[in-house]
């Protein structure tokens, strides 16, 4: 594959994750959307539908991981690149899924930024960022 359709294929596939970020609201179930906006430092949680938010909380993980693991393709090219990124994120959607739960049963007031955090990491491609230059790095040793 030439460089510059790698690279358009690269930004095409950013640009798929940047619109799952701009019609979140209308895609997936989020009401911690309106929660964090406003003064969550003090509120308890809002009434929600705990197994929607889950749900929908894993599918937009899951296809910020397609597109993650498209972009790895990409530029690397490389089977074991894509095989250590999908186990990587099976183990953070693992790990954090468990925490988010937890805190989402949590009903105290205030304390909830460490939901912020972990709700953030699971419904952003953080981690993609995170892997491009870890992979790349390790290419150029």
């Amino acid at each position: 594959m030439k460089k510059w359709v790698q690279w358009t294929v690269v930004v095409l596939l950013f640009g798929l994750l940047v619109l799952i970020r701009a019609y979140a609201s209308d895609l997936f179930y989020d009401p911690l959307i309106v929660f964090f906006e406003t003064t969550h430092s003090t509120d308890v949680l809002p009434e929600m539908d705990i197994i929607k938010l889950l749900g929908n909380t894993s599918l937009r993980f899951l296809m910020n991981t397609a597109i993650s693991l498209l972009i790895l393709w990409v530029i690397f090219k490389r089977s074991d690149v894509i095989k250590v990124s999908a186990l990587l994120y099976a183990c953070v959607f693992v790990l954090l899924m468990i925490f988010f739960w937890i805190l989402l049963g949590s009903d105290q007031a205030g304390g909830h930024m460490a939901l912020f955090y972990i709700r953030r990491f699971l419904i952003q491609p953080v981690f993609v960022l995170l892997l491009i230059p870890a992979f790349y790095f390790q290419k150029n040793l």
